[in-house]
């Protein structure tokens, strides 16, 4: 903290200088979601930018060079945690501006991966990042509580990094949290009735959804993009599927995993995708909203055709 204190004091001598120096915070965020939360509250007075492209994993991705030099030269940068993105931990260790990781805010609703959340068909290898029992479940975004919190922890960094828009950033943050009051209350309304619906996942990102709103998936399908799986492993996962009977099966944009077909062929399964990233949302102040309304409304949309 006392970085961006230092920071701080940087930047208001610039200010008595030119009166533009700071009118900015060059804020930038590892995934779209905290872009899409930080929009909310820097609205009026800058608009965040965010490390990785659409579509990218942040479990395993591969900095390049003008990546490098957009997060040491960010005022502040915020990133959900080495539970995450570990692949960030040596390029943020090496910034001298302030670095957040999410997940050590206080106040957090924390899930952690069971015994049960295991129970599932998978092979060890399979993995491509973290989920042994125990492990904190790094998909904290998704839940709103989450969401409140770290917007607050942002306008507070945000006010004590430019003063003229503190009160800006409160209001903002106001704002915020009455309009999740009301996504809240449409997202249980829209789910209310697909709740006993059977639904499987071809990865472990969705249980703060999930316990929000009274869900949770029959099974997951953990399973790397670049792995083929076994035909005993897949005829297990036929049997899970053949045995729930009518389902829905979820994978993750950009591309379905190319097991999906043969899993469900001649099954009464439909196929779907749930964004957890929200990769392809515009960062706009209503962003967040819409990035979870989009997964209440693909999750009803095709359990309520069961």
């Amino acid at each position: 903290m006392s970085r961006l204190f230092s920071w701080v004091a940087g930047c208001m001598l610039g200010l008595s200088i030119s009166p533009f120096a700071c009118a900015d915070l060059n804020v930038l965020t590892s995934i779209k979601p905290l872009q899409l939360i930080a929009t909310a509250v820097q609205e009026g007075a800058g608009t965040p930018d965010v490390l990785l492209p659409p579509g990218a994993s942040p479990h395993n991705y591969a900095l390049r060079p003008s990546e490098v030099r957009k997060l040491a030269g960010a005022d502040l940068v915020y990133w959900i945690g080495p539970d995450l993105e570990g692949f960030l931990q040596r390029p943020l260790s090496q910034r001298t501006l302030p670095s957040v990781a999410v997940q050590t805010m206080p106040g957090l609703h924390l899930r952690h991966f069971s015994e049960d959340s295991h129970s599932h068909e998978e092979d060890a290898d399979e993995h491509d990042h973290d989920h042994r029992p125990g492990s904190l479940d790094a998909h904290l975004w998704l839940d709103t509580v989450n969401a409140r919190v770290i917007a607050e922890k942002m306008a507070s960094d945000f006010a004590k990094a430019d003063p003229a828009n503190a009160q800006r950033y409160q209001q903002n943050v106001a704002a915020f949290s009455q309009r999740l009051d009301q996504l809240d209350a449409r997202i249980r309304q829209r789910l209310a009735g697909v709740a006993d619906k059977p639904y499987f996942v071809f990865h472990e990102g969705f249980d703060y959804f999930e316990q929000a709103y009274g869900l949770k998936h029959a099974g997951v399908f953990t399973v790397a993009a670049e792995v083929q799986p076994g035909a005993a492993h897949v005829a297990a996962m036929r049997a899970r599927l053949t045995e729930a009977g009518k389902s829905c099966v979820f994978s993750e944009p950009p591309a379905r995993p190319r097991l999906a077909e043969t899993l469900t062929a001649g099954l009464p399964v439909r196929l779907a995708e749930l964004d957890a990233l929200g990769g392809f949302e515009k960062a706009s102040p209503q962003g967040y909203e819409l990035l979870l309304q989009r997964l209440a409304d693909n999750l009803a949309g095709c359990l309520e055709q069961l």
